[in-house]
């Protein structure tokens, strides 16, 4: 069963964050993943919420999500994001 990572990101440091942006993608797609959604125009339908960069991820299940989370090549670049950025991200299993 696929799962995701949903985040919303809010940047500090838009110029820092471009190395995130570079080098995490081939991260997610060693360990089975790819991009969703990736920061685009977002409205809301409903509620209050607006995020402010949003971004899906999909992976084959939870053990490949949670081990690209916990991979040491990713450790550097999640560093990064936290001093550049303030995040919400929730794991969910799909269907």
């Amino acid at each position: 069963m696929p799962a995701y990572l949903i985040a919303n990101v809010t940047l500090h440091d838009s110029a820092a964050y471009e190395e995130y942006q570079q080098k995490v993608p081939a991260i997610i797609a060693a360990h089975g993943g790819r991009y969703l959604v990736r920061g685009g125009a977002a409205r809301v339908l409903e509620g209050s919420w607006l995020p402010q960069r949003a971004v899906v991820l999909e992976f084959p299940n939870m053990a490949a999500l949670e081990t690209f989370w916990a991979s040491p090549e990713y450790q550097p670049m999640r560093a990064l994001r936290e001093r550049v950025a303030r995040s919400n991200i929730i794991v969910v299993d799909g269907v």
